[in-house]
């Protein structure tokens, strides 16, 4: 185990707070990545990031807003050198299941000299209960702009327990880990599943990419955003995804949690009834 600090970037969201959440419980030094921590890291301003890496033995890199935007690849790139300048030994990189973009920064990370860790992951589960799903599932209608199209949501918990694995554990360096739940479901079925636990009439509705992007426009979303909800939706929801892999019960001996599960106990919170459990 390691008794230098592991650096969590992005350690507020989905996957880096349950990652932060895990290290402490081994009592494993954290320092936070975020814009808010003591150390405040920002991919934007390159000023933050030697500061962060201070003294840093192992790296959980969670790139904002996504590996397949623009300038991604550059940002990987320069942090992995600086990384590995300031002594850093073990990369852990969450990666983009079935985006060729975020396969180029993998390259970066498996040529940076140390021992590194490559986690692919497409759609999460908790996008429906900590993300932007959850404001329309309230509403009553989720209206996407997706086909019937199987995709193996995946637990945040199972990515954190994994990622924990990696980055203080031995015998995950030099592995690709595709991590994804253990069977296809269509978004309809899991809106169809939400509402019966929470004992909702929830709608799924499919809508055209060009009212979708509409909408999120009229809504104000930044340009960049705008095209990456066009992306997710259409190169990566095109069925290339539409299979279940082992990175998960390869990287911690056992089978990743069902969506059914995710459902049940995130329907006990109160979440999809404005709290109300």
């Amino acid at each position: 185990m390691t008794t230098k600090p592991v650096l969590v970037l992005g350690s507020t969201g989905k996957t880096g707070r349950r990652i932060v959440e895990r290290l402490a419980a081994r009592n494993v030094p954290v320092r936070h990545g975020s814009r808010a921590a003591t150390r405040p890291f920002d991919w934007v301003d390159y000023s933050t990031w030697a500061p962060a890496l201070e003294g840093v033995e192992a790296v959980y890199i969670c790139f904002y807003p996504d590996l397949s935007v623009a300038g991604a690849t550059d940002a990987i790139q320069s942090f992995t050198d600086l990384a590995v300048s300031s002594g850093v030994r073990r990369l852990v990189l969450l990666s983009g299941r079935g985006e060729p973009e975020a396969q180029r920064c993998e390259d970066i990370v498996r040529r940076s000299g140390v021992d590194w860790t490559l986690l692919r992951a497409s759609w999460f589960a908790q996008n429906f209960s900590e993300a932007h799903f959850l404001e329309p599932i309230l509403g009553g209608e989720l209206a996407l702009p997706v086909a019937d199209i199987g995709e193996p949501f995946v637990d945040a918990d199972d990515i954190a327990d994994v990622a924990t694995a990696a980055l203080t554990q031995s015998g995950h360096a030099g592995q690709l880990y595709e991590l994804t739940g253990p069977r296809l479901v269509t978004f309809a079925e899991a809106v169809a599943q939400i509402a019966r636990a929470s004992r909702r009439s929830i709608r799924f509705t499919r809508v055209s990419m060009t009212e979708y992007t509409g909408a999120l426009v009229e809504a104000g979303l930044p340009a960049q955003v705008v095209e990456l909800v066009r992306y997710l939706f259409t190169d990566v929801l095109d069925g290339r995804n539409a299979s279940v892999k082992d990175g998960v019960i390869r990287a911690v001996g056992r089978p990743p949690r069902n969506f059914s599960d995710y459902v049940r106990e995130t329907a006990a919170t109160g979440i999809w009834n404005n709290g109300q459990a």
